[in-house]
């Protein structure tokens, strides 16, 4: 699949109707967006797979409907737009760097992320990424994910299951 995404905007987040907080983030181009979050959790499904494909700069290309229904973006949203549009607040960025530094080196990568919906809710996944490689180059990725019913983790910067742990200095190490 030769993919070139069209450059999209960020998307704008409605505002929930429920109590929020907002903070500002920066998305891949540097642009800063505010992202609203709500302390409601969707349980994902049992049983329910979500699946998604991203090209190397990490812009869905694929996305399949339970990805679409838990993420509560339509489709025509998701498509072209960075991964990252997911990205909870409460996850630490060297979550994400070791992720593609592990796709870069042709290794896949698993662990627990905390997904912001468009709603402001979250979810937990138990993620899968898994490089594509051709001819020793890493093409696309693949992400899948599956609830193995995580129990409620009150702040992923001190959960334990995801395997960061806080440093003293800057940032987080695993």
């Amino acid at each position: 699949m030769n993919f070139t995404p069209e450059r999209h905007a960020q998307p704008v987040m409605p505002i929930p109707n429920e109590p929020y907080r907002s903070t500002q983030l920066v998305n891949f181009y540097g642009e800063s967006y505010t992202a609203h979050m709500t302390e409601r959790e969707v349980m994902f499904p049992d049983g329910c797979l979500i699946t998604s494909c991203t090209d190397l700069n990490g812009y869905i290309t694929h996305a399949n409907e339970a990805f679409v229904i838990m993420s509560g973006w339509q489709r025509e949203e998701l498509i072209g737009m960075p991964h990252s549009i997911l990205r909870h607040p409460d996850m630490p960025k060297v979550a994400f760097a070791d992720l593609w530094a592990t796709l870069q080196r042709g290794e896949k990568w698993h662990g627990y992320v905390k997904n912001l919906r468009k709603d402001g809710a979250f979810y937990w996944v138990h993620a899968t990424v898994i490089p594509n490689i051709r001819h020793g180059v890493v093409k696309v990725t693949h992400r899948c994910a599956v609830n193995l019913r995580v129990k409620k983790l009150p702040n992923c910067l001190n959960c334990m299951p995801c395997g960061w742990r806080k440093r003293k200095s800057n940032g987080f190490f695993r």
